[in-house]
Order: structure tokens, then sequence, then C-alpha cells
């Protein structure tokens, strides 16, 4: 029997495509409307907004345990958090868990260096963009990054928090994107990293001038493959 799925949400957007992929993609696996069982908890996102601002992980990684607490007593096998800037608080959350856990930006750069990728442009909130959740993960496969300048993160994430968090696209936003992956093409990128769970709502792969690297479908893939035979599991030293 394929492992029991818990996710651990924090926004609703990205908490729901991960779901989603999960579910849609299990059938390939399982045959016609199979998928491994899956559970999901995420506090609301106002929860979480006022430790993220004050960079308070500590707190953060209460919530996420707390969720982890409770995906634990539905029988969930293992955890995911589709969700990349809460990741800071991932060393906080793995000293404490009741059940281990796959990492966003680790199941990321196990793709990128399976792809050959040299250099990524990193896309998501700017407490990500400027935090060590890509950096790290990165650095340890020698790929390198860059991230936008001070002034486009602060743009990426008020698109991000005043509009994609809601389901809302705006085409003025969506070219914005589209434009600094370009400028990350012309600075030498080979692919780019969606690393915030709703840029893949406005970034859709044939639409963008680099290989997309969606964080939030590879960690869904990520997690259906461990559920099924442990392939991903024997990659990571999460486990």
């Amino acid at each position: 029997m394929p492992k029991h799925i818990g996710i651990v949400g924090c926004s609703y957007e990205g908490a729901a495509l991960c779901y989603q992929t999960i579910c849609n993609e299990g059938a390939s696996h399982l045959g016609e409307h199979a998928h491994p069982e899956v559970s999901l908890h995420t506090y609301p996102l106002s929860d979480y907004m006022p430790f993220i601002t004050t960079g308070n992980w500590r707190s953060v990684a209460d919530l996420m345990l707390s969720s982890a607490d409770k995906l634990a007593k539905t029988g969930a096998d293992f955890l995911i958090c589709p969700d990349n800037t809460i990741h800071q608080a991932f060393e906080l959350v793995t000293a404490d868990t009741p059940l281990p856990w796959l990492h966003i930006s680790e199941t990321v750069a196990v793709l990128a260096q399976e792809n050959h990728y040299k250099k990524l442009g990193i896309l998501g909130t700017k407490y990500l963009m400027e935090g060590p959740v890509y950096s790290e993960k990165l650095k340890l496969k020698n790929i390198s990054f860059v991230i936008p300048n001070e002034e486009e993160r602060l743009v990426i994430n008020d698109i991000i928090f005043k509009e994609l968090v809601y389901g809302k696209i705006v085409e003025k936003s969506k070219e914005y994107i589209h434009n600094l992956i370009q400028e990350f093409k012309t600075r030498g990128c080979d692919a780019v990293i969606l690393g915030c769970t709703e840029i893949p709502l406005i970034v859709l792969p044939h639409e963008s001038v680099l290989p997309v690297l969606d964080s939030t479908r590879i960690l869904a893939r990520a997690a259906l493959n461990y559920a099924i035979d442990k392939k991903f599991a024997e990659k990571s030293d999460r486990f």
C-alpha cells in the first residue's frame, strides 16, 4: 500500500495545487482514479504572517509542528509543506517533528542537478529570495543562482501577497514576472525556480523563455514517488 501523505499547508492556493497534483498524477502510477491517501491541515495565512514579517521562525515552526501533530494523528506516514518561505523554520521543525519530511528546495535541487542546470534564477517572496532556503541546497549541488534586485523583490512580494495568494491573475503582473525571467536569461541562467507555491499560477512553462522548476509540483511528485516506492528517499539526506 502507498504511504499516507500529510500536507502542512500555509497559503490555500499553494496547498490546493500540491494536493491536486498528487491526486491527478497518482492515477498514472496506481491506476484509474487512484492516488495515495492524503491528509491536509493548514492554519490560516493570517496566523503565519505576523511571524514571517518579523522573522520569528520559532513561532512559524510551532505552527508547522502543530499541523504535523494533527496529521500524525490522522495516520500520515510522512509530511510535506508546499510553502517555500516557511521552510526557513525547517531545522526547528525537524528537531521536534513526529514524522519525517521532504524538503521542498532539496527536491528542486535534486531535479536541477539531474537536468545539469548550472545557474538558476530564483523567484519567490522577498523572505524566500533573501533567505537561506534555496542558497544552502543549491550550493551543496554546486549550482549557482541569482535573485532580482531589492526593488524588484518588493514588487514580486506585493504581487504574491496582494494578488496570487487570492488566486488573482493580473496581466500587468504576469508581464512583469516574465520580464524578470528574460533578465535571468540575459544574466546567464539556464532555468528559473518558481520558489513560491503561487507563482505557477502566473508563469506557465510554455510561456517562459527559460525552463521552469515549479517547486510546488516538484515537491508533489517527489512525495508521490516516495509514497509509492521510496524513489526520492534513496537520494535524500532527510531520512
